[in-house]
């Protein structure tokens, strides 16, 4: 963890003097040398722990650090390489409300998932149906991953729905609409009540027939796919998209175009979407996105109130 918190610090430093030299506006890059070199002076992963360490989880600020560090090395450089919309560019407008999304509701959220998945397989000996158990546990791993990717989307799919289409949920879920560009940090704006309902009503079927460790690989699988589905990546692999939600699939679900608003629910599989007659996807990608007819609170704490207090929504 040690070598790994010296290398975020060591890339930001790279990092900030690159962007010093290629970009017009240097606050942000001289602001993130400026920290790099504050946490390089203050101890920087030498830093020693006073409290003696517990067994069990835990989780620090360094944790929530890398992960948005290895998400972002990951991501950004396809976006940068390959992107749909060129000039859109790394820090666009409200990047720093997506980034505050993902620090205070994305990654907490992925953390009590993972955290759920002791007590919730234990749970699985009282609800879960036993047949079914041992069915999916004598398949092949592959098969039982691919069965619980199922599962999962069909169930995320009708929530999906409920949240579009039952006006007062509709609130939390246009939080996540709100964006008017999408790249792979604008799917960290979530509402956490619209964040824990989704979660909640994936879990629960897959706790009823599936083992710790096929919920755990799901919950990788889907934090990944669902982060590259919302990204500015152009090229699409056309041998794939008919059976993988791929980003212009999911871009479409963004749109406030007529034709793409209320379309395309599924996450992992566009066969979802023909199934139950929601599904679009034409050769071209959106020309907007965000809203349409309605306005939100631009900031974090407005949008985290507003949802309760809101009444109706503009057809």
């Amino acid at each position: 963890m040690r070598v790994l918190i010296q290398c975020l610090i060591v890339g930001a430093i790279l990092f900030g003097i690159i962007s010093s030299i290629k970009r017009k506006k240097k606050i942000l890059a001289l602001t993130g040398m400026l920290l790099a070199v504050a946490a390089t002076a203050l101890g920087g992963s030498s830093v020693q722990i006073n409290d003696t360490l517990r067994d069990g989880p835990a989780i620090g600020l360094d944790w929530f650090l890398l992960d948005l560090f290895l998400m972002a090395l990951i991501y950004v450089p396809l976006e940068r390489l390959w992107p749909q919309y060129p000039k859109q560019g790394t820090f666009r407008n409200e990047w720093t409300l997506d980034v505050v999304y993902f620090m205070s509701t994305h990654l907490p959220l992925q953390i009590l998932s993972f955290l759920v998945l002791l007590p919730a397989t234990q749970a699985t000996k009282y609800l879960g149906v036993p047949a079914l158990q041992g069915f999916i546990a004598r398949v092949p791993w592959i098969l039982q991953f691919f069965l619980a990717v199922v599962v999962a989307d069909v169930a995320e799919y009708f929530i999906h729905l409920a949240l579009h289409k039952v006006p007062f949920l509709w609130r939390f879920h246009a939080v996540h609409h709100s964006s008017k560009a999408l790249d792979w940090i604008a799917g960290s704006r979530s509402h956490f009540v619209d964040d824990t309902l989704v979660r909640g009503f994936i879990l629960v079927p897959l706790m009823l027939g599936f083992s710790q460790p096929i919920i755990l690989a799901y919950l990788i699988f889907v934090t990944l796919h669902a982060t590259w589905t919302h990204c500015n990546f152009g090229p699409n692999a056309k041998w794939i998209e008919k059976y993988l939600v791929m980003p212009r699939y999911h871009h479409w679900h963004h749109t406030s175009q007529k034709e793409g608003i209320d379309k395309n629910f599924a996450i992992h599989f566009p066969w979802i979407d023909k199934l139950f007659g929601t599904y679009y996807y034409p050769d071209k990608w959106p020309d907007v996105y965000g809203l349409e007819g309605e306005e939100i609170s631009p900031n974090f704490v407005g949008q985290t109130i507003e949802p309760f207090t809101r009444r109706k929504r503009t057809p």
